[in-house]
């Protein structure tokens, strides 16, 4: 099962070298143990961990509260204006501070000194409820990075030297970005295909066609030339083919 993640990257944010290093090893060997795919991406103190969200999207986060410079809390409730995805975990000598690291919307937390088992039982509780798509892509919006997963975005409509992001809780994202920039970030990932000038699809959240129409799953209606209507099919029958695939060499 563990196959089916992909993108899976941990941060591990601790200002004591030694304890850097020893959640770090307990991730590689828990990955190995497991035969699992993941990155683990270890910073001595918050500030550089925060830098690098502008960059790198995480999936979980190893965080020690108690830190020189800028301590845990603080980390983490900026960590939440760019990110409220990926799962927080807290690391702690002391359960003084939980009630106010939990306001952080953190997962779980971890006790100092950090016993193998521990680490692993995290992981295995963190693995059960993550996407099982977890591949996810950083957006510039409003003078800020946002973290978005892939599977998340319904359309995306241009408009002058913006794109317009629709999403599947029926909100929407504006960027400064061109729809070619956009492929590029995301590697052309198979799920998105042009509908028309200007607008890419989701196949994954198409609901149906109607006249020059195609319906998405969260209400949107976006214009469709009668030509292309075969072609979007087919993309849609073989990204329908390609989940099934997966899931039947996953079992």
């Amino acid at each position: 099962m563990w196959k089916e993640f992909t993108d899976l990257n941990i941060a591990l944010v601790d200002d004591e070298t030694e304890s850097l290093r020893g959640m770090e090893q307990l991730c590689l060997e828990y990955a190995k143990k497991k035969l699992c795919q993941l990155k683990t991406f270890p910073f001595s103190n918050g500030q550089k961990f925060l830098d690098a969200l502008e960059e790198t999207s995480f999936s979980i986060v190893f965080m020690d509260i108690f830190m020189e410079e800028m301590d845990g809390v603080t980390a983490a409730r900026k960590l939440r204006e760019l990110d409220d995805h990926c799962l927080l975990v807290f690391l702690t000598t002391s359960s003084e501070f939980m009630p106010e690291a939990f306001s952080c919307h953190a997962f779980e937390y971890v006790r100092k000194p950090v016993l193998p088992e521990r680490v692993e039982q995290v992981l295995e509780d963190a693995l059960k409820i993550l996407p099982r798509d977890e591949k996810s892509v950083m957006l510039p919006c409003n003078r800020k990075t946002i973290s978005v997963f892939l599977k998340d975005i319904v359309s995306v409509t241009s408009n002058a030297h913006y794109l317009n992001f629709s999403m599947e809780d029926g909100s929407n994202i504006r960027c400064r970005m061109t729809v070619p920039e956009f492929l590029r970030l995301i590697e052309d990932d198979s799920r998105f295909i042009l509908g028309n000038r200007g607008v890419l699809l989701n196949v994954g959240h198409i609901l149906a066609f109607e006249e020059k129409c195609c319906i998405m799953d969260n209400g949107t209606q976006l214009p469709l030339r009668v030509r292309d209507t075969g072609r979007i099919l087919q993309a849609v029958n073989n990204y329908n083919f390609d989940i099934i695939r997966q899931k039947q060499k996953n079992r």
